[in-house]
Formats: structure tokens, C-alpha cells, sequence
């Protein structure tokens, strides 16, 4: 499976990260990626930057750094509703944005309500991606989750820091078969994404794709291998 572009990393500016931005973006360049994405966490995450870390991107110039760069967030979604923690006028300055259940946000609610928060959080019209949605700790409704994320042009997410042995969701590697059945049921697109916190993780979406072959699931549901579709997937 090809893997060319990289879109859930973090930086310094998510405080418990440790690269900055620009050992970020040569990290994906080095490891032979074409697209790297920023989505550094919004602010309700404790310890992340204030908003304003949003409202200036335009001082990043790609071209700088050899590879095609785009900046996103990772929103927290605060309610059951799906509500999330930039404005809408901050919104429009990102390119995409990553909508996740964070546990020191909002807490774990029934099965019905964390997939209610999660299809409100769709209908934000720069969520372009739900970040790791099978963490145990939020059970959700996997094939209600696949049929809003097809019909609202959203992806769903292989985080491969969740299917790290030792890794911070554990039992994420057990649900992601419900989750990529489901997909495939509905024919909704996923992305591996690294969700580095350091430059040695960028690209790095090595149980990911084990997952994915496990669970045989179809190469063309897949976006990694196509930067110039993704870069379409976020216009649209």
C-alpha cells in the first residue's frame, strides 16, 4: 500500500509534544512523504496554546521546506452535540481539521452519545477527519459512524499511536476490525494517521497498515497513497 502524506502530527505548540514545526515538516520530507499536515491540539486541550496560535498561518510558506505542507488543528469536541473549541472565523483560516474525544475534555458517555457527539462534530465544515475513533474508552456505534462519515465527505481515522503495544488507548487494535468492517460496508474512506508527538514518529504508520492488511481491507478506501486526492478531499 502506498503511503505518501502524513496529516495528524504534533508540535511544541501542543506542549506535551516535542519537535518543532520545522523538524516536523524535514521529518516528512526525509522519510520520503509528499504532504505533511500540522494539527496541533485547540485550546480546551490542557496546556495547549492559545487561540491565536491558529489565526496566522499564513506565514508558512511550503515552499520553503521542499514538501507540501498543510496546517490543521485537532479539535476537542466538548458535548454530545458534537460542539468543538475554535470559532468559526478560526476555522476558516485552516485547511482541515482532526475532530477527537480527548478524556481531560469531555467525558466518556454512553454508546449513543459519544456517536452523537462525533456525527455533530462532522457537520463543522472544516472537520475533514475524526481521529481515532475506535478508542475503547468511547464506545461508538461503528456502522451509524461509517454511513454519516460517507455521506458528510469525512474520514475516519487509523491512528497508529493507538495500535502501539504500550500505547495510550489500549484495546484500540480489537475494535479497528469493527470499524474498517463497517467502512467497507459503507464504503467510507479511512487515513492512517502517525498522531506523532516527536519527529522520529512522522510517517510512521507501521500497525496501521497491519491492521489494514489483516482486516484485507481495499487499498482504493485508503487516501494515503494519494496526496493530490487529499489535498481535493479538504477543498471540497
Amino acid at each position: 500500500m502506498k503511503d505518501l502524506l502524513d496529516v495528524h502530527m504534533h508540535t511544541i505548540a501542543s506542549v506535551h509534544a516535542y519537535s518543532t514545526l520545522r523538524e516536523m515538516i524535514t521529518a516528512g520530507r526525509e522519510k520520503g512523504l509528499k504532504l505533511v499536515g500540522i494539527a496541533d491540539h485547540a485550546p480546551s486541550m490542557p496546556g495547549a496554546f492559545h487561540e491565536f496560535y491558529f489565526c496566522n498561518f499564513k506565514v508558512i510558506r511550503p515552499e520553503a521546506y521542499g514538501i507540501d505542507v498543510v496546517m490543521g488543528a485537532e479539535l476537542n469536541i466538548l458535548d454530545y452535540c458534537g460542539s468543538v473549541d475554535l470559532k468559526e472565523h478560526l476555522l476558516s483560516r485552516l485547511d482541515y481539521a482532526i475532530a477527537s474525544l480527548h478524556d481531560p475534555c469531555i467525558r466518556p458517555g454512553t454508546r449513543e452519545q459519544n456517536t452523537a457527539a462525533l456525527i455533530g462534530a462532522m457537520r463543522h465544515p472544516k472537520v475533514r477527519i475524526i481521529g481515532h475513533p475506535d478508542n475503547p474508552l468511547y464506545p461508538v456505534d461503528f456502522d451509524a459512524l461509517a454511513e454519516e462519515a460517507s455521506r458528510n465527505h469525512v474520514l475516519l481515522e487509523c491512528n497508529n499511536s493507538s495500535y502501539t503495544p504500550g500505547g495510550s488507548r489500549t484495546g484500540s487494535r480489537e475494535l479497528a476490525g469493527e470499524l474498517l468492517s463497517a467502512c467497507r460496508k459503507h464504503h467510507a474512506m479511512v487515513i492512517m494517521g502517525s498522531d506523532a508527538h516527536i519527529d522520529l514518529d512522522v510517517g510512521n504508520h507501521r500497525y496501521a497498515q497491519e491492521i489494514l492488511a489483516q482486516n484485507e481491507f481495499p487499498e482504493e478506501l485508503v487516501i494515503n497513497g494519494d496526496p493530490e486526492r487529499f489535498r481535493a478531499w479538504i477543498r471540497d
